[in-house]
C-alpha cells in the first residue's frame, strides 16, 4: 500500500525541504481547505439542508445569488478572518474588500475567492466548486486598500480550487507544479492523490458555450468551424465538445485529461472584455494551468501579465492544452493585423 500523505504533511514537506511555502502561507492554505470541507458538507446535504434555491438577492455583478453562494462566502470569511495570516479578503460576492477586524491579528497575505463557482448547477446536482487566489500585500504599504489587490496574476503566492462532485477534490499550486488532494470523508482529511499534474500539449476536446455562436468574433468562429470539420477539415482529426457551465468542473477535466476551455469576448456586451472575473476566476485558473504545462490567454496576451484596473474586472479566457491555446491566440492576433 502506498504511503498516504495528508495535505498538512505535503505542505510541511514543501516548506521544510524546498522552502517554497512560508509558514504563514501554509497555515492559510490549511484554513482555506478546512473552509472547503465545511462548504462540501453543505453542498452534500442539498435539499435536506435547505440550502438549494435562490436567496432573493443579487451580488455586485447583478447576478441572482443562490443560498449556497451566500453560505459559502460566509464560511470562507469566518474561517479566515481570525487566524492572523491575512490583512484582507475580496470575494466575487462582495462589492468591496473585507478588512480583517481590529480585534484579530493581521498578516501579510491577501485572499481572493469565488466562493461557489458554477452556481447555476447547484440545484441540478452537477459539480461546482470554490476558487481561491493568494497575494502578498505590497511591501511598505500602510493599512490595506483595494489598490493592494490590483496585482497581476504573476504575483500570486498560491492558487487553487476545490471541486464538489462525486469526490471532493482540492487542487493546489504554490508555484512548484500542481497537486490534487481527495477528501477522505471517513478521516475528514485531504489526501494527496496526484502530484506533478501535467496537461497534454495536444487535445481533441474543446469546451465552449455553443449557444453563443452567433455572437462570436471571427477568429473564434474560425477555430470552432475547423474543429467541427473533423478529419475531413484542415485539422485532420475529429474533436469532441464538452461544456459543463461550471468553470471548476471544466478546468478539472482539462487538468485530468487535457482539452481547451474558451469563454471568449462576444458581441452581446461589446464594452466588456469578457464574462469571467480576472482576479477570482481567470488568474487562479491560469496559474494552475501554466504550472501543469498548459497555457492561458485572453485570446491575445497571457492572462497572468494583465494588470487589473479594478476589483471585479472581467476578461476573456482561453486556457488548457498549450498548442490549442497558442493556435486560438494566433488566430486573434492574425485577425487584428
Amino acid at each position: 500500500m502506498t504511503r498516504r500523505i495528508s495535505l498538512t504533511q505535503y505542505l510541511i514537506e514543501q516548506q521544510r525541504q524546498h522552502g517554497h511555502i512560508p509558514q504563514e502561507l501554509r497555515l492559510l492554505i490549511e484554513v482555506v481547505a478546512r473552509a472547503c470541507k465545511r462548504i462540501a458538507i453543505s453542498v452534500n446535504k442539498g435539499e435536506l439542508g435547505d440550502v438549494l434555491g435562490t436567496a432573493g438577492s443579487e451580488n455586485v455583478q447583478g447576478e441572482v445569488q443562490k443560498k449556497l453562494d451566500i453560505i459559502a462566502n460566509e464560511v470562507l470569511i469566518e474561517a479566515n478572518e481570525w487566524g492572523g495570516h491575512l490583512a484582507a479578503m475580496a470575494s466575487e460576492e462582495m462589492e468591496g474588500i473585507y478588512l480583517v477586524p481590529n480585534r484579530f491579528p493581521q498578516g501579510e497575505y491577501l485572499l481572493m475567492f469565488d466562493p461557489l463557482d458554477g452556481s447555476s448547477n447547484i440545484d441540478v446536482n452537477v459539480s461546482i466548486g470554490t476558487i481561491f487566489s493568494v497575494l502578498k500585500k505590497v511591501e511598505g504599504s500602510k493599512g490595506v486598500s483595494e489598490d493592494d489587490f490590483l496585482q497581476p496574476g504573476s504575483a500570486q503566492a498560491a492558487a487553487g480550487y476545490c471541486v464538489y462532485g462525486p469526490q471532493t477534490t482540492l487542487v493546489l499550486t504554490v508555484g512548484d507544479g500542481v497537486a490534487m488532494f481527495t477528501l477522505d470523508r471517513e478521516q475528514g482529511s485531504f489526501v494527496l492523490t496526484h502530484e506533478d499534474v501535467k496537461i497534454p500539449e495536444d487535445t481533441k476536446e474543446f469546451a465552449i458555450n455553443m449557444s453563443n455562436m452567433r455572437h462570436w468574433d471571427a477568429p473564434v468562429k474560425r477555430y470552432i468551424d475547423e474543429c467541427l470539420a473533423g478529419e475531413e477539415g484542415p485539422r485532420g482529426k475529429n474533436f469532441n465538445m464538452r461544456w459543463i457551465a461550471s468553470m471548476v468542473a471544466d478546468v478539472h477535466r482539462i487538468l485530468t485529461r487535457g482539452g481547451v476551455f474558451m469563454y471568449p469576448w462576444d458581441k452581446r456586451e461589446p464594452n466588456k472584455a469578457g464574462k469571467l472575473r480576472l482576479m477570482y476566476e481567470a488568474n487562479p485558473m491560469a496559474f494552475l494551468v501554466e504550472q501543469a504545462g498548459g497555457a492561458a490567454t485572453n485570446a491575445r496576451e497571457r492572462i497572468m501579465d494583465l494588470k487589473p484596473g479594478k476589483l471585479h474586472e472581467r476578461v476573456a479566457v482561453v486556457l488548457g492544452s498549450k498548442n490549442e491555446v497558442e493556435r486560438i491566440t494566433s488566430y486573434h492576433l492574425d485577425s487584428a493585423q
